[in-house]
Formats: C-alpha cells, sequence, structure tokens
C-alpha cells in the first residue's frame, strides 16, 4: 500500500512515483547524476526507460520527492532474491543536495522494505563518490566483501553494502 511520509520544515514530501512525469523525473535526475561521473550502462537504460515494469510490478517501490509540484529526489527500492531488496537509482537535484533528501529517501525506502518483508537491504556505488558512501553508513550500511554478493551488471560499481534489518 502507498505511503507518504510528510517531513516538517522545508515541506519536502516522499511518497510512490504515481504519474507519468514522476517516471520522467526518475529518469531525468537519474541520468543527469549518472552521465556527471560516469557512463549510462544498459542496466541504467533498462531500469530508467520503464521504472514501473522492472522494479514496481516484480514487488518494489519507486519513491520520489517532492518539494511543491517538483520532483527534486528519487529512489527505487527493487526485490532482489528472497526477503531482500536493492536500494537502485538514489538521486537528488544537486540544486537541492545538503538538505537532508538523501537520507529522507534512504529512511523511507528502508521503511518500506520493511514493511514488505524484507530482511536485508542491498546497495551499489563506486569508491569516487565519498558523500553518498558516508550517507549510506550513517545510515547502518556495512561494507561487504567480494564473497557476500553477486556480480554487478554496472561496470562503476566497486563497492557493495548491505543492511541487515
Amino acid at each position: 500500500m502507498p505511503t507518504t511520509t510528510r517531513t516538517t520544515g522545508d515541506q519536502v514530501v516522499v511518497e510512490d512515483l504515481s504519474t507519468a512525469a514522476d517516471a520522467a523525473a526518475f529518469q531525468s535526475l537519474n541520468e543527469r547524476w549518472i552521465t556527471t561521473f560516469f557512463t549510462l550502462e544498459d542496466e541504467d537504460r533498462r531500469l530508467l526507460g520503464d521504472p514501473v515494469q522492472h522494479i514496481v510490478v516484480p514487488g518494489g517501490v519507486v519513491l520520489v520527492a517532492r518539494l511543491g509540484d517538483v520532483v527534486v529526489g528519487c529512489v527505487g527500492l527493487a526485490p532482489h532474491g528472497v526477503d531482500e531488496f536493492e536500494l537502485v537509482k538514489m538521486a537528488v537535484d544537486p540544486d537541492h543536495q545538503g538538505h537532508g533528501t538523501g537520507r529522507r529517501l534512504i529512511r523511507a525506502a528502508i521503511d518500506r522494505a520493511r514493511t514488505l518483508g524484507a530482511r536485508r537491504v542491498l546497495l551499489e556505488t563506486n569508491s569516487s563518490l565519498v558523500s553518498a558512501i558516508h550517507l549510506y553508513e550513517t545510515t547502518g550500511f556495512r561494507h561487504l566483501g567480494a564473497d557476500e554478493h553477486p556480480p554487478s551488471p554496472y561496470v562503476r560499481a566497486d563497492v557493495a553494502m548491505a543492511l541487515d534489518l
């Protein structure tokens, strides 16, 4: 069941992706950050091209952070094995970074994972994204060894992390 998480102060609202405009914002925000640091890969194109089909329909969720009517951030929570979900495609508009939006999105995704019966949330990132790794660490994620996770579909993914719920 969709949930809405309202925050105080800056009026950011985190809620389920619900419109074609939300899906377009999910794609745009992610393509922007990925192409700033890396190259779009086939798996990026697949997930971003149809997040409902590839994340929501299999049992996951895509959350968007709104400031008024504008989507300023997003994150996906994709099913990944039995009782596990993967935090995917988190992006916050550069003009809205540093205000806690990413942390709100992660917390909302973790809360949703719990309601979906997850025992663990996984994620992949890149070692050059120091701020993101710090955010994940301070949210409780731990680094995984190479023997603790399957190979990534992304060339850029050289860090794997997990949060046991």
